[in-house]
């Protein structure tokens, strides 16, 4: 007579040999309390399981793959719906400095952080992207996300865009591409290097304070499911982290094959 223990494993042991390690976990956990397992049973059930996965662990493999599939769909859905709920605030912020095409039929929007490391070394996407492809808008959404110093650049970087926004883009690629540490002393000395006078700018920090603009930034962000920099919108699309110039640059290619950051 077959006991419930092997009744169970048995089934366990084909529905593994199946690929499919969480459909038998869950036919052990629905079979458990009807058969009533006692401590021994449980622990041969135990004993097995792990003895199973030791000598198959890529069935763990296969699991975290598809946990991890599982996640990313659903960040990507969350993502969709709240750049279409938002696409206003994302896409046409008054705040927020446009480069390339203004009227380009792909807008790309990247949020970022003068100190991110990453966003440092996606700039040459950017830059390659705006050099290569004439119908691209690119738009710049400041995040200070990396502590006081961070917000504090920002702060003088809002200050350029305001009193001498023909400069804010080299000024950009002069904070946001180099080495030091971006600070309020570092951003300042990169604008005045471009000939922007600083008692203008510490005028304009003190008569528009960026908390609001910041803090309606970072509410954009949690709807969106941001959770670091640099996070780009193409589309309909959030794309987490830098990707890299030939993910972008598909994206681009699906918005304008099928008007989606990803054609099915």
């Amino acid at each position: 007579m077959t006991t419930p223990f092997r009744a169970i494993a048995g089934s366990f042991t084909k529905m593994v040999a199946a690929g499919s390690l969480l459909t038998a976990i869950g036919l052990a956990a629905f079979s458990a309390p009807a058969y009533a397992l006692d401590d021994t049973q449980k622990k041969e059930m135990g004993d097995f399981i792990r003895e199973y996965l030791i000598q198959n662990p890529e069935v763990l493999v296969e699991a975290q793959n598809a946990l991890e599939a599982k996640q990313q769909a659903q960040r990507t859905a969350q993502s969709s719906q709240a750049v279409a709920q938002y696409k206003d605030e994302i896409f046409h912020s008054p705040t927020d400095i446009t480069l390339g095409n203004p009227k380009g039929d792909v807008t790309i929007v990247e949020f970022f952080d003068y100190n991110c490391g990453y966003c440092k070394h996606a700039l040459t996407d950017m830059n390659t992207m705006l050099k290569t492809d004439k119908n691209i808008r690119f738009v710049l959404k400041e995040f200070p996300i990396l502590g006081p110093d961070s917000v504090a650049a920002h702060r003088v970087a809002n200050a350029v865009r305001l009193i001498a926004p023909a400069k804010y883009p080299e000024f950009h690629q002069q904070l946001l591409g180099g080495q030091e540490h971006a600070s309020e002393d570092t951003a300042m000395a990169v604008a005045t290097s471009l000939g922007i006078d600083e008692k203008a700018i510490r005028k304009s920090m003190a008569d528009h304070p960026i908390d609001d603009q910041v803090r309606k930034t970072y509410q954009l962000a949690n709807a969106i499911g941001i959770t670091g920099t640099p996070t780009y919108v193409v589309g309909n699309e959030a794309v987490f982290g830098a990707v890299g110039l030939d993910s972008l640059e598909e994206k681009v290619a699906n918005v304008r094959a099928c008007g989606k950051a990803s054609c099915s």
